[in-house]
């Protein structure tokens, strides 16, 4: 296999390890941020399979991948709540205890969901070598980057849309970033610009979970007496985030 082919292998055995060991400290509970870890290992997982979708093997796992986020994803957002909360000084309104945060990660962690992506990264490696004993592998690099131009041209035109909506532009914020991050020699982005798209990522977070927190507080009456900080950080976060959008302009020129 040529080393970029052997490159691709050993990053995904090295995410392997890592969710195996998210997997135990959410088990055992030692720590907070094992769900955020597990959570960066799929995100990373899914932004080095994406470039690589129609390959053996690939498909799959990735959506494996996809099937573990979303079942991850909101108590994730639990615990950024309660994070918010503690930092107001209202960790009594969290609504949830240690023992449901410990049984959440044990639901995790003993999920079908992890299970089964843990069997499709066993088989991974045979899947991949054969692939390249096959010479489907050949123009991967090439693949990668027409893929990841791709990427960056959707950026480009959604940042010049007067319309444009926040959540797409977040989202694909997040890809062109993560693409970037796991391919940076085929991403052709500058440090500089991975570090405007952190920033314009942070802002779009930032506007993003205040916008889900006054979603909930409208249904969860305990959460009443947060709307007015919520809605003050809202406007804040909207500027912000614009203004970090608007950095992003010349970064990424339309090709049309």
């Amino acid at each position: 296999m040529s080393d970029f082919i052997e490159h691709c292998l050993n990053r995904v055995l090295a995410l392997q390890v890592r969710l195996y060991a998210c997997q135990a400290r959410l088990t055992s509970c030692t720590d907070t941020e094992a769900l955020h870890d597990l959570r960066i290992a799929l995100r990373q997982l899914r932004s080095l399979l994406r470039p690589l979708r129609g390959l053996p093997a690939v498909d799959a796992l990735e959506q494996g991948a996809a099937v573990l986020g979303r079942l991850s994803g909101p108590l994730r957002d639990r615990e950024v709540l309660v994070a918010e909360l503690e930092r107001l000084g209202l960790p009594q309104l969290a609504m949830v205890d240690a023992g449901q945060r410990a049984a959440g990660y044990a639901a995790i962690a003993s999920s079908r969901e992890l299970a089964e992506l843990m069997l499709l990264l066993d088989a991974w490696p045979a899947s991949w070598r054969e692939a390249a004993r096959q010479g489907q592998l050949k123009s991967v690099e090439k693949r990668i980057r027409r893929r990841l131009r791709r990427q960056q041209d959707k950026l480009a035109q959604a940042l010049r849309d007067p319309t444009h909506d926040r959540h797409r532009l977040r989202l694909l914020i997040k890809r062109v970033r993560y693409a970037a991050e796991t391919y940076p020699a085929q991403s052709g982005l500058s440090k500089a610009v991975q570090l405007r798209l952190k920033r314009a990522q942070s802002q779009l977070g930032d506007w993003h979970d205040r916008l889900q927190w006054l979603a909930q507080s409208e249904s969860l009456p305990a959460l009443e007496s947060c709307r007015a900080i919520w809605q003050q950080a809202l406007q804040l976060a909207e500027q912000r985030a614009d203004d970090a959008l608007l950095a992003l302009y010349g970064d990424f020129p339309f090709q049309g």
